[in-house]
């Protein structure tokens, strides 16, 4: 089975705390909220204690236009997503022209030629480079990028592909928009870089990787109003149900039991829990709804609290700390995300030789 053996992020130039935030938005919406005071809470009562921007946060205090913002995150995308890149490949051991294919994954602008053609330019990659643009998963789009290049390296064994994830949250950023949707987006979402590296069968390896036994998609019918973006002449705006918890509390449970079922694996046999951590709630709803003990997401809620939530780049954030801690893991694991659909993809790893 193919091996994920290397995940990386890129290091952004602006960290900001959350308090820093809330007092930022206090500032902005004081005097066009009466429930301002009311709505900050929001920003005390996740995990939340800092994250990570690209531009200073006096910037986003400012009116910016779509074409302004959008811009800025080619640029961003193009400088930080291939730093991600040289780590990533560095830490594998792999040279760019072994590079079969490049998926990339982002929801938070736009560009074609997407990101990772304009990446090829600036590195020496192969021209014969197959490039793989997905677009719109959101916070599930870590997970699925992963998905679809093991799905790659399946059909060739030989193949060594990367999975770049891009996610400038703050670039969507809306100062007129004081919709309580905005608020929590704003409480949330940060803005984040991460590369991983996907193997086929046949590619030697030089330290334990975690294998992908299984993958799984679940859409659920008639929820595409759950998450996602509005899209106006400002740009991206967000749309964040406050049932998502509840949906997810509900149903993640039996969507878990079926797909394990697959392979004849019980949840009490997974060992590592390599879930995206949308926010508090939703790690609660996790917890809850899978009847795990909270130790099982001291990875993720260590990322949520250092880096906030950055889309589909979360997950990429706690699989490497499962790939970089000190004692190997062994046995199995589940990395899992859900997003705009509303939809859910899951992948059943395994570490050690027996896999």
């Amino acid at each position: 089975m193919p091996s994920i053996v290397a995940v990386e992020l890129a290091k952004l130039p602006y960290r900001v705390s959350q308090n820093e935030v809330m007092v930022a938005i206090k500032r902005m919406f004081q005097h066009r909220s009466e429930h301002i005071d009311r709505l900050l809470s929001i920003f005390q009562r996740d995990h939340i204690q800092s994250r990570s921007l690209v531009q200073p946060l006096d910037w986003y205090m400012q009116t910016h236009s779509f074409a302004e913002k959008n811009e800025l995150y080619i640029e961003h995308a193009v400088r930080y997503g291939r730093e991600a890149i040289v780590r990533c490949l560095h830490r594998a051991n792999i040279v760019f022209e072994d590079v079969e294919a490049i998926f990339f994954i982002s929801t938070t602008g736009i560009a074609t030629p997407s990101i990772e053609a304009r990446i090829i330019n600036e590195l020496p990659f192969s021209v014969h480079t197959k490039r793989i643009p997905i677009w719109g998963l959101g916070c599930a789009g870590g997970a699925a990028g992963i998905a679809r290049a093991v799905d790659y390296c399946r059909a060739y064994p030989k193949a060594k592909v990367l999975v770049l994830a891009v996610e400038l949250c703050s670039l969507t950023f809306q100062m007129d928009d004081v919709s309580k949707s905005n608020l929590i987006g704003t409480s949330l979402f940060a803005d984040g870089v991460g590369c991983a590296c996907v193997v086929g069968d046949d590619v030697q390896q030089q330290s334990v990787a975690p294998q992908v036994i299984d993958m799984q998609s679940v859409f659920m019918r008639n929820t595409e109003d759950v998450m996602g973006w509005d899209i106006k002449d400002q740009g991206f705006y967000v749309v964040f149900s406050r049932h998502i918890p509840t949906m997810i509390r509900q149903s993640i449970g039996e969507i878990v039991k079926l797909f394990l079922g697959r392979s004849g694996i019980k949840l009490s046999e997974i060992e590592h829990f390599v879930l995206h951590p949308g926010g508090k709630k939703v790690l609660d709803a996790y917890r809850d709804g899978l009847h795990i003990d909270g130790d099982k997401l001291a990875h993720a809620i260590a990322v949520l609290q250092q880096y906030g939530n950055m889309s589909s780049v979360t997950v990429l954030a706690v699989l490497q700390r499962f790939l970089q801690q000190s004692l190997t893991p062994r046995g199995y694991g589940l990395m899992m995300a859900m997003g705009p659909g509303f939809s859910c993809e899951l992948l059943l790893l395994k570490w050690g030789e027996e896999a």
